[in-house]
């Protein structure tokens, strides 16, 4: 379910909550298109084409997909990006990944985790952003251009740390010369954080007249499916480290887990048959107190059994090249297609 603040917009078996308080403005404008597709709200898209020959697979080979609908990959790092400044400003120790992740072009160059979900709808393209991160700007002063995006369509939220809201204030650019609103999907839990650190987005009366803020619709999701402009998203809740619950997000067979440090046993039923899975690897010796590390992130691959898995949430201990050419040998040796993703990845998938 989500429950729309400010208003109430029904779904199926949707609950009720009294309004928040926010002042919003539904705009009509025919040339900002939310993409309602057809009669059904949870059919899903089901559509072939090709990707132009400029769209590249999980090993970044150039790839011909047979879908239309595909993942654009806007960071796969950690809070604090790759490069740290305080690697490149150290004077007696030299890292090596940070180095290269400095040169132009660098696949260890890595933002806040983050991704788009591209697909059909009957005016053109409709994108979905999960998470907007303290850079997010960056990620789509990068990308946006780059692939022909312009519109946000909606905002879907994993939790409230600032390396998955920290951009939202960012969005005032859309809001304010692309489209009159952008709707947020957030947990509840995680929409009282931002009461405090976004007040000023959750509640605008306190805004100084003609400042220019983000214009926001706040949707309150809770742990079961719920639908984005006729895609239907099914939360995979996680922990985040001990008592902090995260949400990935399942769409289609493709499974999106970017904080965990514990799949609980009742969301294992919500991964089976996944064609994709997307998930969080730190490190390349041990998992943290918050994240899992790569040995820990192969043995849940090996459980879940995707046909492909894509890491992300690296940090400077992981050297994308180095790292992938050990994980080719796993398709190898137990026929796991498993490797690093890498910013500005783009890749194929059938909704």
């Amino acid at each position: 379910m989500a429950v729309f603040l400010g208003t109430v917009r029904c779904a199926p078996s949707m609950a009720r909550l009294a309004p928040y308080g926010r002042r919003f403005r539904i705009a009509s404008n025919p040339g900002v298109s939310l993409c309602r597709r057809g009669s059904s709200p949870f059919r899903l898209l089901h559509s072939r084409a090709s990707l132009d020959s400029s769209a590249e697979d999980a090993r970044g080979i150039g790839h011909q997909g047979e879908s239309d609908s595909e993942l654009i990959f806007m960071g796969t790092g950690t809070s604090e990006g790759i490069p740290r400044v305080s690697c490149l400003t150290n004077p007696s120790e030299k890292c090596p990944v940070c180095l290269k992740a400095a040169e132009p072009g660098s696949k260890n160059r890595r933002l806040n985790t983050g991704i788009l979900i591209r697909y059909p709808g009957p005016t053109g393209k409709c994108n979905i952003l999960i998470d907007a991160g303290k850079f997010f700007y960056h990620s789509a002063l990068r990308w946006f251009p780059a692939y022909g995006i312009r519109t946000i369509d909606a905002v879907v939220l994993t939790h409230s740390h600032a390396d998955a809201i920290g951009g939202l204030d960012d969005l005032r650019d859309w809001t304010n010369s692309v489209q009159p609103h952008i709707p947020i999907y957030v947990a509840n839990r995680d929409f009282e954080v931002m009461k405090k650190t976004h007040y000023y987005l959750v509640d605008t009366s306190s805004i100084v007249p003609g400042a220019a803020v983000s214009e926001l619709q706040f949707n309150i999701i809770q742990e079961e499916p719920f639908v984005v402009n006729d895609l239907q998203i099914t939360p995979l809740p996680v922990w985040h480290g001990q008592g902090y619950r995260s949400l990935g997000f399942r769409f289609g067979k493709v499974c999106y887990i970017s904080d965990v440090s514990e799949i609980p046993e009742e969301t294992y039923p919500l991964l089976r048959d996944c064609d994709i899975l997307i998930m969080d690897a730190l490190r390349p010796d041990r998992s943290s107190s918050t994240h899992f590390g790569l040995p820990r992130a192969l043995e849940e691959v090996r459980k879940i059994q995707p046909k492909r898995t894509l890491f992300t949430g690296m940090m400077h201990l992981m050297d994308h090249e180095v790292v992938n050419e050990d994980l080719k040998k796993l398709l190898e040796t137990e026929g796991i297609d498993v490797q690093l993703s890498y910013d500005g990845l783009r890749i194929p998938i059938t909704l």
